[in-house]
């Protein structure tokens, strides 16, 4: 990595679920919970602003997002604001741009924050907004909206490697028991056996409604600093060692292989190059499980398996706490359900509260050093990815 050191040295998260909240009122609520996290940290301190929103316009038909989020959480940004939409990465985009601006030099405190309202009075409304992420003229109409599409891709792993509905409720198993101690996850309070996961309605064949993330309410916010001011605000840092984006497709027409994410491994290979570590060096990773088949398709790309060993991966328990390494501690998006713009941030929420061993016994790993975040957009087209450090010097 080039430039300045830049860590995260915070962040909090807003109860995840259905909420009878305003866009405005969650912005307020987590900028709160921000500075009551940081007791050093003093509005005037942060001269900068990234606010991820994926599709603030439909859901909470409100745009120019940025000076709105800035004024709900009480900052007044004097070097950069802006806003960043990446659709399901759109809050990973927000930290992504905040580090890049400080190690640039353009900022020295920046806060990343994510807010998304996607519950609608209409869910018919709330589907047809989620249905603009994908190619809408070509892929829309057709209905790849992403539960269909994400059950083709678990029809063809199914079909190429002999993945299993068992192996697939594995994976929802585990994030949803990480969820419950988790008390700001959507599911926090449910428990789902993989029994019971077996046994609910099928949404779009295979998948089933335990192997699908759900339209949630959320925010979350961290911040980000130069490494000058680090030791102001705590004695825990996540560094930011590495990171990597790719895309190759946005039409479903040229998507290539459904079971193959490449665009994963690239990002990947990226953020661990300008780390300087290995995939093996990883202690966990909180990666995009928005459907049960992304999870499994996930370790393949990512080289924790072979092609088609991901659902053996899942019910061997590899990714789970006594593991290989530890995916999606806090309940992945399965669990806590998936606010777009918020998702990326609370993924590194967690990130700094695992080095800080500030999470539950029921999810800490051991010791962790090494932490891989992962987000995908869309219909698995792009992929982002970033790597953190704990504690130690710059």
């Amino acid at each position: 990595m080039t430039g300045r050191p830049v860590a995260l040295v915070g962040g909090v998260t807003t109860a995840f679920g259905v909420r009878p909240t305003t866009w405005a009122e969650m912005a307020q609520e987590v900028g709160a919970a921000l500075f009551r996290a940081i007791p050093t940290l003093r509005a005037e301190d942060v001269d900068s602003l990234f606010v991820g929103a994926a599709e603030p316009e439909r859901f909470a038909f409100q745009s120019h997002v940025a000076p709105l989020a800035a004024e709900q959480m009480g900052l007044q940004p004097h070097r950069v604001i802006q806003r960043t939409e990446l659709a399901c990465a759109s809050g990973q985009s927000a930290i992504r741009s905040a580090y890049a601006a400080i190690a640039a030099g353009l900022s020295d405190i920046a806060v990343a924050v994510g807010v998304e309202k996607m519950n609608l009075p209409s869910m018919a409304e709330a589907n047809s907004a989620m249905g603009c992420v994908m190619d809408r003229p070509w892929d829309g109409p057709h209905g790849a909206t992403a539960p269909p599409f994400f059950a083709m891709v678990a029809q063809r792993h199914m079909m190429e490697y002999g993945t299993t509905e068992e192996q697939l409720a594995a994976v929802s198993e585990k994030n949803h028991r990480f969820a419950n101690s988790n008390p700001h996850a959507q599911f926090y309070a449910k428990k789902f056996s993989k029994e019971k996961l077996l046994g609910l309605p099928v949404v779009a064949p295979p998948l089933r409604l335990g192997d699908c993330s759900s339209m949630t309410d959320g925010a979350a916010a961290v911040l980000l600093v130069a490494d000058k001011f680090v030791r102001k605000y705590t004695e825990t840092p996540a560094w930011v060692r590495g990171t990597g984006q790719y895309s190759d497709f946005h039409n479903l027409a040229n998507a290539g292989s459904l079971t193959k994410w490449t665009g994963m491994t690239h990002a990947a290979r990226e953020a661990l190059r300008g780390a300087k570590v290995a995939i093996g060096d990883i202690d966990f990773a909180e990666i995009h499980d928005c459907f049960t088949i992304s999870e499994i398709v996930e370790y393949e790309a990512l080289g924790l398996c072979s092609p088609g060993e991901g659902g053996a991966f899942a019910a061997d328990g590899r990714g789970d706490l006594g593991g290989d390494l530890v995916v999606n501690p806090r309940g992945g998006l399965l669990g806590c359900g998936h606010p777009l713009g918020a998702t990326g941030i609370a993924q590194a929420v967690e990130v700094y509260q695992q080095f800080a061993k500030q999470v539950p016994v029921a999810r800490q790993v051991p010791d962790p050093e090494w932490a891989l975040v992962h987000n995908l957009s869309g219909s698995a087209n792009v992929h982002s990815v970033m790597v953190y450090h704990g504690g130690g010097a710059s």
